[in-house]
């Protein structure tokens, strides 16, 4: 599906299952990019000639492609540089000022790193209780274990639309309402959701929601941060300077801009904001059901062909997601992916940023295959094929 439109797989002989951690990039958000630096390079918000006026157009315009595809008000649409910045704004910008020592946060041990360090660094500063929702027998997470969780110091639920692991896609528009109604804060990385899954901001009462573009088919080096504008007007900025105040005085005083441009100091990534509105164009024009429904049946035809192979063990076959995590039995997962890209196929080894994991599915290290809608059925023949010879895996490797 529309793999003409990625260079990347024209100029390379390479089969790229590797989207959970970045995805390839269209001609037309290379484009977007070359188009910015060729023909109208400037600063934002800033210049009253020409080419500052087309830049600013294109890159105010991102705003409003963002509320478009996830529903939600433009003005709440704050760039930053990925969802990690975003995840640490929400957590030192907002809950740092409004929870206190003793108030409870539910994580998962299926959390990636950038939603699980801010806030044990939190727990350090100001005395909050971090407590870990159980994962189902098939590392799932559900609504019925957070509830069991729930205390009356329990003040925000933060998780991951789609664990960048186990690929479980958690019922967040539930989990959202129920957040609602018990006056709990649900914060939302969606890194894993928003370039795969139809997401609704206002309808799943999200309060704050992440994600990056470089995992979108957008370029690398920015993210979105959008939140409830409510809540947004009680945030700190974590970043002061340029761009961001209306002005400031010898006596120290000073007044900030409206949101959310007061939490976009100095100078952003411009080109790379223009690329993400191509890539949201993009997706948008393919369809979000269109690519779910595509990625579940790549992954189902892997997992029937796989189960030819007596020595592969899936770790995650009840998810409803691109995402496919395995082993060979015996072989370190870090070899298996050295084995792979002798045959051109590129997959990820380790813990996949998600080092808690290992105390629920009992293993540190595994290989993640993601699919993405660029990719094919004979591409994943030839991955089954690689792994029926991997009995000589270590005359490749060695």
């Amino acid at each position: 599906m529309n793999r003409d439109d990625f260079p990347m797989l024209n100029n390379n002989n390479i089969i790229y299952f590797d989207n959970g951690a970045t995805t390839l990039k269209p001609k037309c958000v290379i484009d977007a990019v070359n188009n910015y630096y060729t023909n109208h390079t400037s600063n934002i918000h800033r210049g009253d000639y020409d080419a500052a006026i087309d830049t600013n157009k294109k890159y105010d315009e991102v705003r409003h492609l963002v509320s478009d595809f996830i529903n939600c008000d433009p003005n709440s649409v704050i760039y930053t540089s990925g969802a990690t910045m975003s995840l640490n704004m929400v957590v030192f910008g907002y809950m740092k000022k409004h929870l206190k020592t003793g108030d409870e946060v539910l994580l998962n041990k299926a959390e990636h790193a950038s939603n699980i360090l801010p806030w044990i660094h939190l727990q350090e500063e100001i005395g909050i209780v971090i407590k870990y929702v159980p994962l189902n027998d098939d590392y799932s997470l559900t609504l019925d274990n957070i509830k069991k969780m729930v205390t009356p110091k329990t003040r925000v639920i933060s998780l991951a639309h789609i664990s960048n692991v186990i690929g479980d896609i958690r019922d967040i528009e539930s989990i959202g309402k129920f957040a609602h109604d018990n006056n709990i804060l649900f914060n939302v990385d969606g890194a894993q959701s928003v370039p795969h899954i139809k997401i609704d901001f206002k309808n799943s009462n999200i309060d704050f929601l992440s994600f990056s573009s470089h995992k979108m088919c957008g370029p690398t080096g920015v993210g979105i941060l959008v939140g409830k504008y409510e809540l947004l007007e009680k945030m700190d900025p974590i970043f002061y300077g340029g761009g961001m105040n209306n002005f400031f005085e010898e006596d120290s005083s000073y007044e900030l801009k409206s949101i959310p441009t007061r939490f976009e100091a100095g100078t952003p990534p411009i080109a790379e904001v223009i690329g993400l509105g191509e890539a949201i164009k993009y997706l948008k024009n393919i369809g979000m059901d269109n690519i779910h429904n595509y990625e579940l049946k790549l992954r189902n035809y892997f997992l029937e062909k796989v189960k030819d192979i007596d020595n592969i063990i899936i770790y995650n076959k009840n998810a409803n997601s691109g995402i496919i995590i395995f082993n060979i039995e015996g072989v370190f997962a870090q070899d298996t992916s050295l084995y792979l890209n002798h045959y051109k196929i590129a997959v990820r080894a380790g813990n996949h940023c998600s080092k808690m994991l290992k105390d629920e599915i009992n293993i540190r290290n595994t290989v993640r295959v993601s699919f993405y809608f660029y990719n094919t059925y004979e591409e994943i023949d030839k991955l089954i094929e690689a792994l029926k010879m991997s009995k000589d895996i270590f005359k490749v490797v060695l």
